[in-house]
This record gives structure tokens, sequence and C-alpha cells, in this order.
């Protein structure tokens, strides 16, 4: 069937062919400016790619509450020798940011002293249901008169808290104990409305820092690239105005956007450099080859109508276009080339064909080559990242565009005479005598101990694969940024994780009461290391059963009032007002609803999910830092509990193991597949010897791979898949040469060159990911370059 689509295709003229190239070129072209102006995108926020996992929409809506409130947030610290200079700074960049009318930052704080004032008009009517755990039990011991001893120390206390007014209505003074009791623990002290803490000296330095530290809240995505230049240049400016005011001001850094600013000028820059490095290589291998113009633009017009269909396509498909494609996609280059080198390889060895005989001569081989691609290239299409399904559209996309490009435009465009160069041909000859006489050397034991030998190697490699599937490899921080990070956690205590704890319940009142028996196992876990720190909502909403105990324990002090007044020498006059705003306090609870909707409660609104029409459950986030023991935490908090460990990185995480796994079943599929297809080309044992090849090349990468010690990811895995589709090609290609294998000899070898130009260039990537997937195509192509000539020794017995 192959061979008449050949004869067919060669039958229609060049310029009807030619004129069908230009009407795909000109269609894509104006299809992808429509697709611009209807907002297609470049799109560089990392989340884009990321697998989507579906959650209950408690959960969900508990992760979309931390995304946002997390991924927006910024901490800086201003470092100092004086604390003045430090808070004066702090000021400084408070009111730059405030002042900025584009609105770039909210939120924009350090102490809030409000908030403070806030809590305390809130809860000061709400007094007579607070009692901190020492109260409570001194009132459940019936110990009044320790009470009473302790508020007579405070009356005598020239730094005390008590006031003629707060004890007129709060004779113990119990309601200042309970509002400190809220306020979460830290090592930081305010000073002018400054959160100040020190920043130790290092063995490099002579004293320690004092650090002002500032937060704020991003407007919009910190994974935006435009949003992630507008806040960094906002931040510049201010900075600059810091530094205007004190040189040495020093500032540390932390929150997402600058790791995603980070992330997004490296992508840049290997898309620009890797990109063009390829192109440089591809062009001068060409011209090292035939030493001709035409072959060289040729070549460069294939490769720019495949990367053109590949944008259009992805844009048209996914109406964005991500920034890791196109740092994928610089592989197409090497890719889509391969078809131009074995046509002006085959012209080489047939300077007599016209370019229509010449393709027509080809056509079987590329047609399978570009099928087996294809099919590699949807293997990575069932990943679930939508990054990766991008490059599957975007690098498939662009195949058959340079395809198309090769059978439709060659006829015409390739049509002149190449110059003489009978130097490469003789290369790629001698190349293939050498191979041969090896190949004779290797009978009887010697065959048997270079087997014996590949089996030791690929068996040891093999069983020291480890496997990691951290989402994190994903994208890789500069070391300073991490450094910067780590300094501003341990000032503020460990600061907060990703992982949170989800407490859910049928009620608001259950729900409480859940909050406060998980406050117990937190402190323990604190005490244990296994955390550093943990918030929730239990200090500022108490259960109404809590607040109900707690009303009638005091009902211990407003019973015997007249002896607690006699004995604090208070005025007996006081007694029937507090008294009978004690009774007006009955059943007058804090309740969520309330505290949430108040200006005490706005800080913490997005830590409480209330019920409504899309989830019947109430459910509230229980914030963690400095977590050390994570395994701990998922064992003591599973899903599907009351109290729920939500680690979406580890989600995401367990997802890559299991693609990775399933990567390599769909590769050894597309194997089996592959072998089916060829079998209706070649006989059943040539068809098998072909897909041996890229088959034998994975497992020695994979051994070498565990001999280097590089940790099996699923980036890996879908690498080796395209190793099948790349080196299936050559595999082809020496079968279909029926022993006149110079030019396919030259072709390969100019593919393999052009191609580890490509993923060698990938590995040196500085994202985890790209480095692991350039590695895996470079090892893989280089084994099936070495291998696949050996299959046109065995055409001369295998039919």
């Amino acid at each position: 069937m192959i061979d008449k689509l050949a004869v067919r295709l060669s039958q229609c003229s060049a310029k009807l062919k030619f004129s069908l190239w230009l009407l795909l070129l000109c269609s894509s072209l104006i299809t992808g400016l429509q697709l611009w102006q209807g907002g297609a995108k470049i799109q560089s926020d990392i989340l884009a790619m990321l697998p989507k996992i579906q959650e209950d929409p408690l959960t969900q809506t508990a992760l979309n509450r931390v995304d946002q409130e997390l991924s927006n947030s910024i901490y800086l610290a201003l470092l100092s020798d004086s604390e003045a200079q430090a808070v004066l700074a702090a000021q400084t960049l408070i009111s730059s940011l405030n002042s900025d009318k584009s609105i770039t930052f909210t939120q924009v704080r350090s102490a809030d002293l409000n908030q403070a004032e806030a809590l305390n008009s809130y809860y000061f009517n709400h007094r007579f249901n607070l009692l901190t755990p020492t109260q409570e039990a001194q009132l459940n011991a019936n110990k009044l008169d320790s009470l009473i001893l302790q508020t007579q120390q405070q009356l005598y206390n020239a730094f005390g808290y008590a006031s003629s007014g707060l004890i007129a209505k709060d004779p113990l003074l119990l309601y200042p104990a309970n509002l400190q009791a809220m306020a979460p623990k830290q090592t930081l002290k305010v000073q002018q409305g400054i959160l100040l803490g020190v920043q130790h000296a290092s063995d490099t330095e002579t004293q320690d820092k004092v650090a002002a530290i500032v937060m704020a809240k991003g407007v919009g995505s910190a994974f935006n690239p435009n949003i992630q230049q507008q806040q960094i240049s906002v931040l510049q400016q201010a900075f600059d105005e810091i530094h205007q005011q004190d040189a040495d001001i020093k500032v540390l850094k932390a929150g997402a956007l600058f790791h995603a600013s980070a992330a997004t000028q490296s992508a840049k820059t290997e898309v620009s450099t890797l990109g063009v490095a390829s192109l440089i290589g591809v062009s001068l291998l060409v011209w090292l080859a035939f030493r001709s113009v035409m072959p060289l633009a040729i070549a460069l017009l294939t490769i720019g109508t495949s990367l053109l269909i590949a944008v259009v396509a992805t844009l048209a498909i996914f109406s964005e276009l991500h920034l890791l494609t196109l740092v994928f996609g610089t592989s197409l280059i090497g890719i889509a080339i391969d078809y131009s080198f074995h046509f002006y390889c085959e012209r080489l060895t047939q300077p007599k064909s016209n370019a229509a005989q010449v393709i027509q001569h080809i056509f079987p081989a590329i047609t399978l080559a570009l099928i087996t691609s294809v099919l590699a290239y949807s293997g990575i299409g069932l990943a679930p990242f939508p990054g990766m399904q991008q490059v599957a559209v975007f690098c498939a996309a662009g195949l058959i565009g340079a395809y198309l490009t090769i059978l439709l435009a060659y006829p015409l465009l390739a049509s002149g005479r190449l110059p003489d160069r009978s130097a490469p041909l003789e290369f790629a000859e001698h190349y293939l005598n050498r191979l041969s006489r090896f190949q004779a050397r290797l009978k009887g034991k010697k065959s048997l101990l270079l087997f014996i030998a590949l089996l030791v190697i690929c068996s040891l490699g093999i069983t020291r694969l480890t496997t990691d599937d951290d989402i994190r490899n994903l994208q890789q921080s500069p070391d300073s940024l991490l450094a910067e990070e780590q300094q501003l956690r341990s000032m503020l205590s460990g600061g907060t994780d990703n992982q949170f704890l989800l407490v859910r319940a049928d009620s608001e009142e259950s729900l409480l009461q859940s909050l406060e028996q998980l406050t117990p196992r937190l402190n323990k876990l604190i005490e244990k290391g296994v955390i550093g720190n943990a918030f929730s909502l239990t200090s500022y909403l108490p259960s109404q059963q809590q607040q109900t105990d707690n009303y009638q324990l005091q009902g211990k002090i407003y019973h015997k009032l007249g002896h607690v007044l006699n004995n604090l020498g208070l005025d007996e006059s006081l007694q029937p007002e507090l008294e009978q705003s004690y009774k007006q306090a009955a059943g007058k609870y804090i309740d969520a609803s309330s505290f949430i909707n108040s200006d005490a409660g706005q800080l913490f609104a997005p830590l409480w999910i209330a019920a409504d029409e899309q989830q019947d459950e109430f459910g509230s986030i229980v914030l963690l830092g400095g977590i050390t023991d994570l395994a701990t935490l998922t064992k003591l908090f599973p899903h599907g509990s009351e109290v729920q460990l939500i680690d979406k990185v580890g989600d995401i995480s367990d997802i890559m193991g299991k693609y990775r796994e399933l990567t390599l079943i769909l590769l050894a599929i597309a194997m089996t597949i592959a072998a089916v297809i060829f079998s209706t080309r070649f006989s059943i044992k040539l068809a098998a010897l072909v897909v041996a090849v890229p088959a034998l090349s994975a497992i020695l990468t994979l051994s070498l791979l565990g001999l280097i010690g590089s940790p099996l990811t699923l980036f890996h895995a879908l690498a080796l898949i395209l190793v099948f589709g790349i080196g299936v090609d050559y595999s082809l290609f020496f079968a279909e040469s029926k022993q006149q294998s110079r030019g396919v000899m030259m072709a390969v070898f100019m593919s393999a060159c052009s191609t580890i130009l490509a993923f060698g260039l990938l590995a040196f990537s500085s994202t985890p990911a790209i480095h692991n997937f350039g590695l895996t195509l470079l090892l893989g192509i280089v084994f099936t370059f070495v291998l696949s000539p050996f299959i046109q020794t065995f055409t001369r017995t295998i039919k």
C-alpha cells in the first residue's frame, strides 16, 4: 500500500504539490494570526502545567484558599546594624508599596496594631465566655482565692495592665490574659509598629543584624509573567528608595513570586540559547555535509515550516503555548531535519535521479518513521501534565509539517543538482566496513563473552535504579534565593509550609469541638519536633460547649462577687452592675459568622469554610510550619479521616509515580504495535529486529542511569518513548536500504548528530526535569546510532 501511495504521489506535478504546500503554509500563518488576536498567549505559569487532581468540593475549596493566600504573599526582611535604621527602612518600604498607584500589592503590613484593637473590641463583650486553661483549672478546683491573690498583685504592680475602667467590668482581670493567649507565640518584638527579629551573625560576620519584617500580598497570580514583571519592578523601586536612605541595608526575600520569577527568566534564557545553539549546530552540519547553500536554505525552510505548524496546532488546541513546551520543542529542530537529511543523502547516492524519484524511493521509510514518531509522542500526550500534552501536540504537528514539506515542496525547490560530495559517502562506507569487520570477529566465545558482559552491566545498572517523583523537580530555584527564604523562615518561627490540616464536620459546633480536641495533639507534635508550629482558629472560635462551660465556671466568681470585691478593696456599688452584665451575657455566644464578618476576623476568614450549595460540610484549615517529619503526619492524619493532611505536592508526586509506571507500560505497548505495523512491510524477524534496536538502547540507557545514580522520574520515562520514536527511524532506514547502506549511514549519522545537538543541550538545562529528559535522550540516541547499522548485516540473511 505504501509503495502504491508513493507511485501516485510521484505522478502529481511538482507545481501542483508546491501550490498545495503554499496553501498549507498560508492557511497556517493566517490561522496563527487569528488565534493570537483572539486571545491565544504564551503561558509561563508553572501551575498551568501541573496535573489536575480531582478532589471533593471541601478539599478543593481549602486548596484554593491556601494557594491563593500563600502563592501571592511575599515576606521581606530589611537587615541593618541599627534598630532605628531597620525600622526607618521598613516604614519607607511600607509607604512606598502603599503609595503605588497601580495597586500592585495589598495588605502591606508589619505589626498590625489595628488588628489587636479590633480583637479587643470584638471579644470584650464576650468576656464571660472566655477562660485560659490556667483560669479554667483554678475555677474547677475552686481556687477563687488564688485568682484574687493574682489580681491583687496586678493592682499593686506599676507595670500591670489594671485600670479603673477595666476593673469595674472585669474585677479579677481575667480578660487581658485571654486576649494575650490568642496571639500566636513568636520571638519577634514590636517597635513603632514594626516587627523586629534578629539575624544571627555567620562565620564571616562580626555581629548580629536587626531584621525588620514586612509582609504584603500581590494582586494577581505570582506565576503570571506580566504580573511578575510588574511586581518585581515596584519592589525594585521601593528597594532603590531604601538604599538612597541607607546603602548598607540588605534585603531578604521569600515568597512564590521570587521563585516563579527566577523560573520564568531561566525558561526564557534556555528557550533562546538552546534553540539558537541547536539551529546553528544543525545549519553548520548541513553546510559541512553538502557544501551548498540550497540544502541549507531548504533545511531551514523545513524547520521553519515545522515550527510554524507546531505553534499553530498547539494554540488551536490549547489556546496557549507554555514556555516549557518551547523548551522541549527546541528538540523538534533536531528531529524535523532528519527527513531532509535522508532526502539529500539519497540524492548523493543517486545523482542521476530527480527530486520526485528520490522522494518516491524514501517515501516508505519516512512514512513509517512518521507513524512511529507520532505514536511515540501520543504516549507523551497521555501524561497528566498539560505542559507535556502540549509538547506531544507541538512535536507531532511539527513532524507532520516537516513530512508534508518534503513531499510537497521538495520536488520543485530541491530539483537542482548537488555538488559532487563523495567524501561523506566514503566516510559512511568506511564506517560500515569497520563495523562489519568488528562483527565478523565476534564469533564463538567472543560473542558469548560480550553478551555476558552486557547482561551483567545491564543487570547491575537496573538493580541500582531508584525513583524520584517529587514535583519540585519541575523547578529549581537559585541557591541564594533558597538561602534567603530559609533565613526568613527561621526568624518567623518556621513560617508556613505548603502542607496543612483540613478538619471537617457536619455542623459548626462539631467542627469547633474537633478543633479543640486537635490542639493537644498538635502541641505534642511540636514538643516532639515533628512540626515547628501550628495555627488554628480554636483560640479565636471556642465551641458553644466550651463557652457554656466557661460561663458557668465564671458563675463561681459572680455568685461570690461580694467576697471578691471585699478582698480586692473595691467599692461594693459595683456589684449590681457586674451581676447584671453577667446575667445578660447568658446564651450570647461567639459564632463563626459574626467573627469572620467582623474587623477582628477578616484576617482569619480564609481558614473557615462554611457549608454552602456546593458542599454540605463545614471545614477549617490548620496551618503548619517547620515540618520535619512529613511521613508521621501522613500516618496520623490520613486521607478520608475527620482530620486530614492535605499535601498537594505529595499527591501530585504520587500521580507522577503512577504515570511513570504507566509510561513504561505504554512504551512496551508502542513497541509491540510498531512491530505489528512493520511486519506488514517486512518479515516478522526483520520487524522484530527493527524494534529490538531502540528497545535494547532503552535498556542500556536505564542501566547507565542506574550506574551513575540518576533516579528514575516520569521525564526519564517520557524521554525513553522518544528514544524509541526517534531511534526506530534509524532501524527503518537500514531495513529499507536493501544493502545500499552508505547513503543511509550518512543520513543516520547526520540525524543522530542533529538530535544529539538538540537533546545534548537540554541535558545542560538548570531545570532538573528538562535535564533528565535531555540526558536520557542523549544516551538513548547514542546507543541507537551505534546499534542500528548492524541491521544492514542481518538483512543479508533476513528477508
